[in-house]
C-alpha cells in the first residue's frame, strides 16, 4: 500500500531583488520517511524550508503548500509550528543562560491558571530528553553543554510540541564524528516512533547512510528525487545531479611540488589559558616549506584551533612560550595586525562570528584587512577598492548580483569565498585555513581545493586544519597529528592512512 504524503510543495517560486532563489520547485515528503534535501550552496534548500516554516510568509512566494492533507497559508512561524512542523537551523535557537527545561518549553509553557507549573515542566522535560537519548539533569544551563548535546536539546524542544515533520538544516555541520553518528541514529529511532524528518546536509556519506529518498535542487529548481530503496542513491549520482557534471576526483591533483625553503617554523610552542589555568598547547614544534600544504589532524578539542589563534596575534590572551620564525625572522605577534604585517593570515573556522562582518557588503569585507593598500592620502580610494574586490569576486567565482550585496544574504559557500578573498588580499606568505570547507557543498569544495593548489603553485604555504580525514589525506603534502595540545606524530602523505592518523589522534 502506498504511503500517504504528509507534505507537498507545488510550484514554489521565491524571488529576491536580482535573484530568483526558487523557480517552480516541487517537493514532497512521505509520512514516516527520512527525506534528504541536497544541492550546492545557493541551490535554494534553506529558502525552501523558510517558505515551509513561515519565515517567508504566504504572499511573499507563489505556489502551494499542502501539509497533512490541507493547503496551508503560513503567515508566521507560529502558524507552521501549530500544525506540527519544527525547523532546526544551523544556528541553534537556544538561550545559553536558561536551563534545559526552560528552553524546551519556552513559548509553550505548562501552566495552571496562568501560573507556570515548574514541577511538571521539569518532569516532562526529562521525558523529552530521554526520547532523544540524553540522561542529564534538565536543570543544567545550555551554556554548559557541548554542541552535540545542544543539538539534541533542540530536537527535544521540537518533540515537546508534538511534531509531525522535523526539518534539520545542516544538523551535523559543527559536530564531531561520534556526535554526528548519535544524531543520525536518533533520527532512525524517531522514525520508528512515527516522526517524519527532512534533513538538509552537504555530507553525502550521511545521505547514503540515512535517506529513504533524496531530492536534489540546483539553481533554485528541482532536478530529481531519488529512491534509496531502489538503489538510485550513490555519491557519484548525487554529485552529478548537484553540480550538473561528474567530478571524478573530489581532490584535484597538484602538479607543483614544495621547495626545501622553510618559511614558517614553531618550536617548543606552549600556551596556557589565563582564566582556567590549564595548558592548551604543550611544546608544539612544526615547520612548513614554501609551496607546501601541511595538514593538522586531530579530534575536536585537540588544540588545533588554539594553535592557530595563538600564532595569529593571540586574541585569547594565552600565556605564550616558545619560538616562532617566519621567513627567517623570529616573531611574536601581540595582535592580529602584527601577524598580517609579517605575512601570516588566518581564515577562521567560524566565518560568521570571527571571519566576516555580516551586515556589511562584499566589497567592504574583502578589503577590510588591508585598507592601508587602498589609502589615497588620508582617505580610502573607493575606485581602487571596487577594482580589487571585483578582481577577487571574479577569481573566486563569488556568486552575487552585486559587490554591494550584504554578506548575510550569501550562501555558506559564497560566504567562505569572501572570507578567503579577505585574507588573500593581504597577500600572505603563510595562510592558515581552519575547517575551510565546513558547511559547504561538494562543488564549492572542489573550487576551494583548486584555489589552494593554485596558491601553493604560486609559492604560498598553507596550514590546513580539518576534521575530515579524507580532506586531510586528499590535500596535504605532510600531516601533523595533534592530541591534547601535543604533536603526537608527523606523517609524509605517502605513509598516512585514516587508521594511523586516528591512532595518533587518540594517543
Amino acid at each position: 500500500m502506498e504511503k500517504r504524503k504528509i507534505l507537498e510543495m507545488r510550484g514554489i517560486t521565491k524571488t529576491f531583488p536580482g535573484v530568483k532563489a526558487l523557480d517552480d520547485v516541487t517537493f514532497d515528503v512521505t509520512e514516516g520517511e527520512i527525506h534528504c534535501l541536497v544541492g550546492e550552496n545557493g541551490a535554494g534548500k534553506s529558502t525552501l524550508m523558510k517558505v515551509l516554516s513561515g519565515v517567508y510568509p504566504y504572499g511573499e512566494y507563489s505556489g502551494d503548500i499542502v501539509f497533512d492533507g490541507s493547503v496551508r497559508k503560513f503567515r508566521q512561524v507560529r502558524d507552521s509550528e501549530r500544525t506540527g512542523i519544527a525547523v532546526i537551523y544551523q544556528e541553534l535557537a537556544l538561550i545559553p543562560e536558561l536551563s534545559i527545561y526552560e528552553n524546551i518549553f519556552l513559548g509553550h509553557e505548562i501552566q495552571n491558571r496562568g501560573v507556570v507549573n515548574w514541577n511538571e515542566t521539569i518532569k516532562q522535560a526529562g521525558e523529552m530528553l530521554r526520547k532523544v537519548g540524553l540522561e542529564i539533569n534538565p536543570d543544567i544551563k545550555i551554556k554548559d553543554l557541548g554542541v552535540g548535546k545542544q543539538q539534541l536539546v533542540e530536537i527535544a524542544k521540537a518533540l515537546s510540541r508534538d511534531v509531525k515533520l522535523l526539518v534539520l538544516d545542516e544538523p551535523t555541520a559543527a559536530l564531531n564524528e561520534d556526535d554526528s553518528e548519535n544524531l543520525l541514529e536518533l533520527l532512525k529511532g524517531l522514525k520508528t516512533q512515527g516522526v517524519t524528518s527532512v534533513m538538509i546536509t552537504h555530507k553525502l556519506k550521511e545521505v547514503i547512510h540515512i535517506a529513504d529518498r533524496v531530492t536534489v535542487l540546483r539553481d533554485g529548481q528541482t532536478i530529481c528525487t531519488l529512491d534509496a530503496h531502489n538503489g538510485e542513491v550513490s555519491e557519484s549520482v548525487l554529485i552529478k545531479n548537484m553540480v550538473g557534471r561528474s567530478i571524478d576526483n573530489v581532490y584535484p591533483g597538484r602538479e607543483s611540488t614544495p621547495s626545501n625553503e622553510v618559511v614558517f617554523e614553531v618550536s617548543d610552542w606552549s600556551a596556557v589559558d589565563r582564566i582556567l589555568g590549564h595548558k592548551v598547547l604543550d611544546s608544539v614544534s612544526l615547520h612548513v616549506k614554501k609551496g607546501e600544504i601541511v595538514g593538522l589532524a586531530g579530534l575536536m578539542g585537540a588544540g588545533r584551533t588554539e594553535f592557530a589563534r595563538s600564532i595569529f596575534g593571540n586574541p585569547d590572551h594565552y600565556l605564550i612560550d616558545g619560538h616562532l620564525v617566519v621567513k627567517g625572522e623570529e616573531c611574536l605577534f601581540g595582535h592580529p595586525e602584527d601577524a598580517i604585517e609579517k605575512g601570516v593570515a588566518y581564515v577562521s573556522e567560524d566565518r560568521k562570528r570571527n571571519g566576516l562582518i555580516l551586515i556589511q557588503d562584499i566589497k567592504e569585507n574583502i578589503t577590510i584587512a588591508n585598507l592601508r593598500e587602498l589609502k589615497k592620502g588620508f582617505v580610502i580610494d573607493t575606485n581602487a577598492e571596487i577594482i580589487q574586490a571585483q578582481g577577487y569576486r571574479k577569481a573566486l567565482d563569488i556568486k552575487t548580483p552585486s559587490l554591494e550585496q550584504k554578506v548575510n544574504k550569501l550562501s555558506g559557500g559564497n560566504q567562505q569565498k569572501v572570507s578567503l578573498a579577505k585574507w588573500l588580499f593581504v597577500k600572505p606568505h603563510v595562510l592558515i585555513l581552519d575547517e575551510p570547507t565546513r558547511g559547504i557543498d561538494v562543488g564549492a569544495k572542489y573550487e576551494i581545493y583548486t584555489l589552494m593548489n593554485d596558491l601553493v603553485a604560486q609559492g604560498m604555504s598553507i596550514i590546513m586544519i580539518s576534521s575530515e580525514l579524507p580532506e586531510i589525506l586528499g590535500m596535504s603534502d605532510r600531516i601533523y597529528v595533534v592530541s591534547e595540545g601535543k604533536i603526537t606524530g608527523e606523517l609524509p602523505i605517502g605513509e598516512a592512512t585514516q587508521e594511523n592518523i586516528m591512532q595518533l589522534a587518540t594517543n
